[in-house]
């Protein structure tokens, strides 16, 4: 058994984790964090959470970082705060998982370029792993520190990877995504506004946003790409598909993308390969998959790979607990592996 900690647990990710830790036989959470609901039982602001037993007495607390001592400390905290907190828990020798993109690049220059925001430095010494299991779970097998992907580049990477790393694509790759409105937290505002948000899709930061240099600096690890990217606002509560666009040489066909596909994940767990090229948001919503489908070659060459997931657990809190297990040589499945909420 070992003891976890959520610092920032209010939240969407927050809620999340603590939904799928509820079924974790080898974890109990010892803090959740909040100075603003300290007191407060977990289940006046997670009320999905009630009639747990092994949540009926949690209450949020205002502690200081120095007095944690979990085994493991889930950072749900804002981008910036958590560069703040990260050292504090390190220096303790405690194992961190960050869901903020505060420790995503090992460039701090490229952070500070496209995050806007002062760095405070780099962790010397300290083994820091970019959180894909699927292309890094050697390095999070013996990280101190991970840093849990974004939830865009989360289902863009693991869309093209396979095709990066066979070079058998132009280096030149498009990806349009469509996200929910949970994936811009908790808070509302005039953009996740209901009425403005519903019967509309609406591009944003169409050229410039900040998960862009992420998705290009783990498929550049694999083989020769350059990224374009541009999101959309959804109106729907949860899930990201993604739609990748490349060309592809004109030897090959699309059974050998599928095959290449499967090849390249037959071990792992939680990606869906479908051949049909059918994938949907119900069929990942609430679960740790990332179901992958279109492989459709048009006449000019141009290949479509489309992936779905739900940016709040494969995209966030599930991929952080996926991390966690592989950290403390738990079975990598464990309180993750269950279908989706459909219809």
């Amino acid at each position: 058994m070992i003891t976890a900690s959520i610092i920032g647990g209010t939240g969407y990710t927050g809620g999340e984790l603590l939904r799928l830790l509820a079924g974790h036989p080898h974890v109990e959470v010892e803090y959740v964090t909040s100075r603003k609901e300290a007191g407060k039982k977990i289940t006046k602001i997670h009320p999905h959470l009630k009639g747990i037993k092994k949540f009926e007495n949690l209450e949020f607390m205002d502690v200081d970082v120095d007095k944690i001592d979990s085994d493991v400390v889930f950072c749900a905290t804002p981008h910036g705060a958590s560069m703040k907190i990260v050292p504090q828990l390190i220096e303790k020798g405690l194992k961190v998982i960050d869901l903020s993109g505060d420790y995503r690049f090992e460039d701090i220059k490229v952070y500070e370029e496209w995050y806007g925001l002062k760095h405070i430095g780099v962790l010397e010494g300290v083994k820091i792993a970019y959180g894909l299991p699927e292309l890094h779970r050697d390095e999070i097998k013996d990280a101190q520190l991970v840093a849990n992907p974004g939830c865009f580049p989360t289902g863009a990477i693991l869309a093209v990877a396979p095709l990066v790393k066979e070079g058998i694509i132009e280096e030149r790759i498009i990806i349009d995504s469509k996200t929910g409105v949970s994936g811009a937290g908790v808070n509302p505002t005039e953009t996740t506004h209901f009425p403005n948000v519903n019967e509309d899709i609406s591009p944003y930061k169409i050229t410039t946003h900040r998960h862009t240099p992420e998705i290009e600096k783990e498929l550049k690890k694999l083989g020769n790409a350059k990224v374009s990217f541009t999101p959309h606002l959804a109106p729907l509560t949860r899930g990201i598909l993604t739609t990748a666009h490349t060309f592809i040489r004109e030897d090959v066909k699309r059974e050998d993308i599928i095959e290449l596909y499967k090849k390249f994940y037959k071990n792992e767990p939680f990606i869906r390969i479908f051949d049909d090229g059918k994938v949907s948001l119900t069929a990942v919503r609430g679960t740790n998959f990332c179901d992958i489908g279109g492989f459709e070659i048009d006449r000019n060459g141009r290949l479509v790979i489309i992936s779905a997931i739900d940016n709040l657990v494969k995209g966030a809190s599930g991929q952080a607990i996926q991390n966690m297990n592989i950290m403390f040589g738990f079975e990598e499945t464990l309180s993750l592996l269950f279908g989706g909420l459909r219809p």
